[in-house]
């Protein structure tokens, strides 16, 4: 009797190191995805002041948009939490998309090689976020799935292992841009359309 009392420790402990391992084995790789995301997150930063200059040079008066950018950018970048940051993520990427569709009012904006440059790469700087979104949501998704799933949630919580939010797509941000241009006037029939 006393030998499958023995047995069944053994079992049970083998069993809770096992699971403990698998979790903290998961619990890394969303920490990893996590800190791919941040490194883009930067990219994206120290790109917006330069965007923010050149569509300044182009399109200064449409200050609202401009300061909107640069308000986004800081609120991101002061965000310290993991859901702080998601969130403020969301509220910069709209900024970004109305300031991005300044450029089809503006020809000369269009047209500078400076913006095209600098349009370009944030593009490929939304793609990285992007993938490295879909990294780190498959990862939250083992971790949570591992976690709530029994008979793991006997065991997760006691050792510390919690839930991870996902980094989902802000349904503003995905929604169409809006963009007014209060200032333009009215032509009168009698004048000629500008040449852009």
């Amino acid at each position: 009797m006393g030998l499958y009392i023995g047995l069944a420790l053994i079992v049970v402990a083998i069993y809770l190191a096992a699971t403990f391992n698998r979790l903290v084995a998961i619990r890394q790789a969303v920490k990893e995805s996590w800190s791919a995301i941040e490194t883009e997150l930067t990219r994206r930063f120290d790109l917006i002041p330069n965007l923010v200059e050149t569509v300044k040079g182009y399109a200064g008066h449409e200050r609202g948009t401009l300061e909107a950018v640069v308000k986004a950018r800081a609120a991101a970048q002061e965000a310290s939490s993991k859901d702080s940051v998601i969130s403020a993520q969301g509220e910069l990427t709209g900024a970004l998309g109305k300031l991005m569709a300044l450029a089809e009012s503006y020809p000369e904006l269009k047209a500078s090689e400076n913006f095209q440059q600098l349009q370009g790469q944030l593009s490929d700087t939304e793609t990285r976020i992007s993938q490295a979104r879909r990294f780190y949501n498959a990862n939250v998704k083992e971790l949570n799935t591992a976690i709530e799933t029994f008979p793991n949630m006997l065991i997760a919580g006691p050792m510390g292992f919690k839930s991870e939010s996902y980094f989902g797509s802000d349904k503003e941000a995905l929604a169409p841009v809006k963009v007014s241009f209060a200032q333009e006037t009215a032509r009168s029939p009698e004048e000629p359309k500008s040449q852009g």
